[in-house]
């Protein structure tokens, strides 16, 4: 069922109180991260903010594509100067923000669910939101044998990546506005809910221990490239079709001490974008190039392309939408509500679009006063 923009903008802020059960990871593939430090320093480059390195995490997805295509091109090299752009990438939400708090990273790539469980953990201290980066990109993917249309899901087995993910939580608020009932916890009900992680999806369709799931790319695609069908583009549920699948975080210590070096990636992120977004057909070669550094393999075109072409890419954090990710964990009962005022800080983003002359963004209500 489309979300009525009305309530979209009624919606409170609403999240976990922390439950360490729930790992809230968006499009997440594990818990491990892997240092990329591959970054060149221009010579005759100058430091920012006197740092030897900006330390920045992202997830080997293609939902992560700024981040991608800003390593493979140098967009964040290139901003920063002499201060050395260093990576790690990630597999799952909660090891990012672990690595966030420990301050093994600065600034990160990363989706909704575990940007508001890091923070509310915290008590608001730890993170703020800083900027979009992508929307859309995730699919419900069935058999096509065994079910034909939306109302045949009923009675049927459907993965998502973890419990309490943002898929998670998508899937089971769409389970509800269908009128059947589902137990958040077990997944089990009219529909039962098989947490999987994404690596292993497609086999577990393969082998028939699924019939479907709601994923993110390039999982959505992998199970297509087996067979399945798009069911439903959850894009379709949200006014003008847009809803936040990754957006960018920064220690709140780190924004506060070097508020130029964060000006910096965030200058080399809007220049990722307004490139992705201008030569689609490199930035996706370049997207999966870093995809192959990263991981050592690279995603064949069959999946490569109908994936790539489900995102879009946008400085936007699109916080209207966030809120009510939150609001839809908390009707599963996934979640308690506290508040969610302040987990924005868009100062700098505005100041980066304003003299770029891109228009502005705002926080929907949740923005640092």
């Amino acid at each position: 069922m489309p979300v009525n923009r009305s309530a979209l903008l009624r919606r409170g802020a609403a999240v976990v109180a922390a439950l360490p059960l729930l790992a809230l990871a968006a499009c997440g593939y594990g818990s491990d991260s892997k240092d990329t430090d591959t970054a060149k320093v221009a010579a005759g480059a100058k430091k920012i903010d006197g740092l030897d390195s900006v330390k920045i995490g992202y997830f080997g997805n293609l939902t992560h594509g700024t981040a991608l295509v800003g390593v493979n091109k140098g967009f964040f090299q290139k901003e920063l100067g002499a201060t050395k752009a260093s990576y790690a990438t990630f597999n799952a939400g909660p090891s990012e923000i672990e690595a966030l708090n420990s301050k093994s990273i600065d600034i990160g790539w990363i989706g909704p669910s575990p940007s508001i469980n890091g923070y509310v953990k915290s008590g608001g201290k730890s993170l703020k939101i800083i900027g979009g980066s992508a929307s859309g990109g995730v699919k419900l993917v069935v058999n096509p044998d065994k079910i034909k249309s939306l109302k045949d899901v009923k009675g049927k087995k459907i993965a998502t990546p973890q419990l309490g993910n943002t898929q998670d939580v998508a899937f089971l608020n769409w389970i509800a506005d269908q009128g059947w009932k589902v137990d958040a916890q077990s997944g089990k009900g009219d529909v039962t809910v098989v947490r999987t992680d994404n690596k292993i999806t497609p086999d577990a369709y393969k082998a028939g221990s699924i019939d479907g799931a709601w994923v993110p790319e390039p999982t959505a695609s992998k199970l297509v490239a087996e067979g399945g069908k798009v069911l439903l583009d959850e894009a379709s549920l949200w006014p003008d079709k847009k809803f936040v699948i990754t957006n960018i975080i920064v220690r709140q210590d780190f924004l506060k001490e070097h508020p130029k070096a964060v000006e910096a990636v965030l200058k080399a992120s809007v220049e990722a974008n307004k490139w992705i977004n201008a030569n689609p057909d490199a930035a996706k070669a370049a997207a999966n190039k870093q995809l192959e550094a990263d991981s050592g393999k690279a995603l064949k075109p069959a999946v490569l392309d109908p994936a790539w072409k489900s995102i879009q890419f946008t400085n936007d954090p699109l916080a209207a939408t966030l809120d009510t990710e939150a609001e839809h964990a908390v009707k599963a009962g996934l979640l308690k509500k506290p508040d969610l005022n302040g987990i924005y800080d868009l100062t700098i983003l505005n100041k980066v679009l304003k003299a770029d002359g891109e228009p502005t963004v705002d926080a929907a209500g949740l923005g640092t006063s």
